[in-house]
């Protein structure tokens, strides 16, 4: 077996890319995904984000799997805090970037960072081998270049126990995931809240509709240019509220289109002859992943309507198991999002530094999962049904 780094995907190739994440159809693991991030350029140039993506081929060249790393001088756009252990590197007059992230850029998303077209369930040794593989390499790779750290974000949790050891450290946090138990429709997935958490979910629906509010639901192939403009704007406003400018670029957003339109959902919400507001979300065969949502005028309840009403609608009409609405959010829980558990690995190469945060990320969990528990009995749902 081989391994071999690339700083760009066109130097992978579309084909090749395919060829070893083969059939797996989850969004962030397309060639055509960070092929969108490269050209709008959105990652590299001045971003802090450079690319490094460790290719694993059989002895005769056949690609196998892709690990997707990136040399990082920030930690803006992870969604796994570690400000605070930058800060105590400056503190004691050490360099924390550049580190190595292994993970999907702006993403909090779980799912697979080892992207392989072996199936997960009968060749799970070969995959657990593998993942066993790129750690090393990572952590060979962080001794050569003088980093001070590399880490694995999102990862799915059935992957951790063969990754789990002395020098790996393990970190959870807490995310409200939507789980399709077979339900028929948005009536009957309601029908399992309590009486009372039931009236105000049909409430805060009809709410949006009685302020004149209509709601669409289209497919990224289907979108007009006018639509991805509108969009854009939406997700700018997001970022512009709180001061700052979104970490992606238009191009970015136009090239997904092109290269992934039929795994693109677009919520539009609109008033009269005006568009108002709008939610981006990716999805594959089994789930349904928000990613962005913004709005030029503000509503009552629109954004539990756009980003997690339709979602579940959508869910329902097309049979999808999960969806995954983004990180944070205790608004989530009365719409029937369910706590779940996010993990990450972090190698730390300075041994004193890796002590001290191993004690964190113990003490974090305990935190984490009391949360857990405590917001678990917040939940919607009929008791019976729990």
């Amino acid at each position: 077996m081989k391994a071999q780094w690339f700083n760009q995907v066109s130097q992978i190739g579309e084909a090749r890319w395919q060829q070893a994440i083969g059939d797996m159809s989850y969004p962030f693991a397309q060639y055509g995904f960070f092929h969108a991030l490269e050209m709008s350029q959105s990652v590299g140039e001045e971003s802090g984000w450079y690319p490094e993506y460790l290719l694993l081929m059989e002895d005769d060249d056949t690609p196998i799997a892709i690990a997707p790393t990136f040399l990082k001088t920030h930690s803006q756009g992870e969604f796994v805090f570690d400000w605070s252990w930058a800060e105590a590197y400056q503190r004691h007059g050490l360099d924390y970037f550049p580190k190595r992230i292994w993970a999907v850029p702006f993403s909090p998303v779980t799912g697979p960072r080892l992207f392989s077209g072996l199936d997960s369930t009968t060749q799970s040794e070969q995959l657990d081998h593998l993942h066993l593989m790129v750690a090393q390499v990572l952590t060979d790779r962080t001794s050569e270049q003088k980093l001070s750290s590399w880490h694995l974000l999102f990862n799915q949790s059935e992957r951790l126990e063969g990754l789990k050891s002395e020098y790996l450290l393990h970190r959870t946090a807490c995310q409200f995931h939507w789980f399709n138990r077979d339900y028929q429709d948005m009536d009957d997935y309601l029908s399992y809240f309590s009486s009372r958490k039931r009236k105000v979910a049909r409430k805060e629906r009809k709410k949006v509709l009685d302020q004149g509010i209509s709601l669409e639901r289209k497919l990224g192939k289907d979108l007009s240019k006018e639509e991805i403009d509108f969009f854009y704007i939406c997700y700018q406003s997001t970022y512009a509220k709180r001061g700052q400018q979104g970490y992606l670029t238009r191009d970015f957003f136009q090239n997904l289109i092109s290269s992934m339109g039929d795994q693109i959902l677009l919520v539009l919400a609109s008033r009269g002859d005006d568009w108002i507001a709008a939610s981006w979300c990716f999805f594959d065969d089994h789930s349904l992943y928000g990613r962005y949502w913004g709005c030029v005028e503000e509503f009552d309840c629109l954004h539990f309507e756009v980003c997690y009403y339709q979602g579940i609608e959508f869910c329902l009409e097309q049979g999808l198991k999960h969806f995954d609405p983004g990180t944070q959010g205790e608004h989530k829980i009365a719409r029937g999002f369910e706590p779940v558990y996010s993990h990450s690995l972090h190698y730390i190469a300075h041994p004193g530094f890796r002590d001290a945060i191993a004690q964190f990320c113990v003490e974090e969990g305990k935190a984490v999962d009391q949360y857990k528990a405590e917001i678990e009995q917040q939940l919607p749902f009929k008791k019976a049904d729990c």
